[in-house]
Parts: structure tokens; C-alpha cells; sequence
């Protein structure tokens, strides 16, 4: 058992508290990484404040090198720059194998209950004795930290890593959303709902985000998608959802052409959401589908949107507005919560 700094939610909605705790080994099939940087998301910030969560240490965005590898691990070494996967890749399972292209690993799939390993029902962090939680089998507000190896992207070396760490969440939400799932045409009109990193991430199919108008709901005395299908001559041919809110899903989908519209959603909705709309819509020829991480399989495809990256065909480093060392954490939940923050990056090397 070692000792790391980590900075641990106790209580939800209360300041992040760095600690002094006690990080065990890697099990079976498991890999210890030490984190260079790590990212706050949306979503960090929703459990955060769930009030149903504590004990906990919580983020899912960051790159880290490859400390030590459990038994049965040998894709990775010690020294591996990799990213860390919300959503795991098993590749044995009907989902990983299946050419279809899900994602839904059946083993590794995102769960935000769990807080423990796989292997054996218990966590690999704690404090005096107390067990602090796993948060959606990442945990990256920590100098280290254990995953199950199939959550765990090995990368080129050569990626600037203080950027990449933002690659494994919104990014590839928003980015494969649009590219593997609504797959817009050349000349395409397309409709993005919500701004935030991932309706910027699906905005990057043209060059410089792309964006041609903005459209602000409250602008208009009728229902938007009524505005957006009279500027388009009834309709744009794709609509991606970035929200989770279940009003403007129901707009994206009735915003779209009938005959050939394809609308996608990306936001989680609340869970008593209701999805209402007249099947009529349907009939006429408009498509309707969900993606869950851009139905980008972890393992086998971050990797390529690693190459992109280096390579200039993604625009990533204007995603990140603050940079701070990581004792400054809260300060990135204030940002994320007041809105002056798109990504705001912490290094573990004050």
C-alpha cells in the first residue's frame, strides 16, 4: 500500500478535500497509472452534487502513464502513456464483437453505482481504513489510481499530453456522434442543441466549428423547430441533441426533413423524462437514433482519434480555457459552475 495525494469529495456538493490516501496494488486484470493531468467534465459536476454520492473520488478525464499491471495484463507496460475509458472494452462479449459497431460492453459498460473493481467487490483507495469509492471505473482526482485493464487506451507517446486528456469524453462524444452516427453528407444542413464541449465536439465537421447561425429559442414567439425548418425549407438534413434536455430532443427530432432527416441524441435525460411526439413524424420517413460515447469502440478506435489529433485534423487545444495546477481543484468546479469554463485542465506537476 502506498501513500498518494487525492482529492476527495466527502460530502456532495461541498469543496473537494485534498487527502493524503492510502492507493492499493493492482489485481487480476487490472492497471495502476499515474495521472499527469486530468479534466473536469459536466458530468463530474452532476454526480458531485447528486446527493447521493460521497466517500467518493470522482473525474474521468485524463492521461496517465502505466505505473504497474496486474496478473494477466500484457498489452501494457510500465511506461505506457494511455487514456482512461468511462465505458471499458471487454472484446469478448456479443457487444464487442458484434459488427454492428455497439459499444455497450456487456462487462465493462458505464456504471455509476458500482464504486468498486470488478475482481473482487472492493476498492483499491482508502483512508485510515475508510474505503473511498471508484466513480465510473476511472477515479482521476488522484496522483494514482487503479482501472480494470479494459478501460485503459494505450496512445502514441508522442500526443501532447496536456490536451489529449480531454479526448476521452465529451470529445469523442460529440465528435463520433456526428461522424459514425448522423454521418452528414457534403453540403449537409445540420442543427447542433447545446453548446457546451460536446455540441462544439459534433460542430467541428467543418473547419473553425463551422457554426453559420445561432438560434436562441427564447428569441421566438413559436416553437424553434418551426423556425429552423421555415430557414431550411422544411427541415435540415441532420439534428444532434447535446443537451439531455427531453424538450429540445423532441425539438431536434421535429426539426428534421421528412423523407430523409436523421435527428441523434447525445444528452442523458433526466430519468422521468418523457420522449412526445406524433408517430405521424415517424411515418413520414424521419429517423430517430441514440448514441452512447459516439459509438466509438474505446480500445480499438480512440486510438485513431489520437492520430487525428497529432496529425492537425482536430481542433482540440481551443476546447481547454483554464489551466491550474491540482490543488486548485474547486476552482475548476466553480468555472464549470458558473460557466466561464469550456475544459479546464489540472497538473498533478505543481
Amino acid at each position: 500500500m502506498i501513500i498518494y495525494i487525492a482529492a476527495v469529495a466527502w460530502e456532495a456538493g461541498k469543496p473537494l478535500v485534498i487527502e493524503e490516501v492510502e492507493v492499493a496494488p493492482p489485481q487480476a486484470g487490472e492497471v495502476r497509472l499515474k495521472i499527469l493531468f486530468t479534466s473536469l467534465c459536466h458530468t463530474d459536476v452532476y454526480f458531485w452534487d447528486s446527493k447521493i454520492l460521497s466517500d467518493l473520488l470522482i473525474s474521468h478525464n485524463l492521461v496517465r502513464i502505466v505505473e504497474s499491471v496486474g496478473e494477466g495484463v500484457r498489452d501494457m507496460k510500465a511506461g505506457d502513456k494511455v487514456l482512461p475509458v468511462f465505458t471499458g472494452e471487454c472484446g469478448e462479449c456479443g457487444h464487442c464483437r458484434s459488427e454492428e459497431g455497439s459499444n455497450l460492453c456487456e462487462l465493462l459498460r458505464i456504471n455509476t453505482e458500482r464504486g468498486v473493481m470488478l475482481s473482487d467487490g472492493k476498492t483499491r483507495f482508502s483512508k485510515n481504513g475508510k474505503p473511498i469509492y471508484h466513480f465510473l471505473g476511472t477515479s482521476t482526482f488522484a496522483e494514482y489510481t487503479v482501472l480494470h485493464a479494459g478501460c485503459v487506451v494505450k496512445i502514441n507517446p508522442s500526443a501532447p499530453l496536456h490536451t489529449v486528456c480531454i479526448l476521452s469524453c465529451g470529445f469523442c462524444t460529440g465528435f463520433g456522434a456526428a461522424v459514425n452516427v448522423a454521418k452528414p453528407k457534403p453540403g449537409s444542413t445540420v442543427a447542433v442543441f447545446g453548446l457546451g464541449a460536446v455540441g462544439l465536439a459534433v460542430s467541428l465537421l467543418p473547419k473553425k466549428f463551422g457554426i453559420t447561425d445561432f438560434l436562441n429559442p427564447k428569441d421566438y414567439d413559436k416553437p424553434i423547430q418551426e423556425v429552423i425548418c421555415e430557414m431550411t425549407n422544411g427541415g435540415v438534413d441532420r439534428a444532434i441533441e447535446c443537451t439531455g434536455n427531453v424538450q429540445a430532443s423532441i425539438q431536434a427530432f421535429e426539426s428534421v426533413h421528412d423523407g430523409w432527416g436523421v435527428a441523434v441524441l447525445v444528452g442523458v435525460p433526466s430519468k422521468d423524462a418523457e420522449f412526445k411526439t406524433h408517430p405521424l413524424k415517424f411515418l413520414q420517413e424521419r429517423t430517430l437514433k441514440g448514441t452512447f460515447f459516439g459509438n466509438f469502440k474505446p480500445r480499438s478506435h480512440l486510438p485513431s482519434v489520437v492520430e487525428k489529433y497529432i496529425n492537425k485534423e482536430l481542433e482540440v487545444d481551443k476546447f481547454i480555457t483554464h489551466t491550474i495546477p491540482f490543488s486548485e481543484i474547486n476552482k475548476a468546479f466553480e468555472y464549470m459552475l458558473t460557466g466561464k469554463s469550456i475544459r479546464c485542465v489540472m497538473s498533478m506537476q505543481e
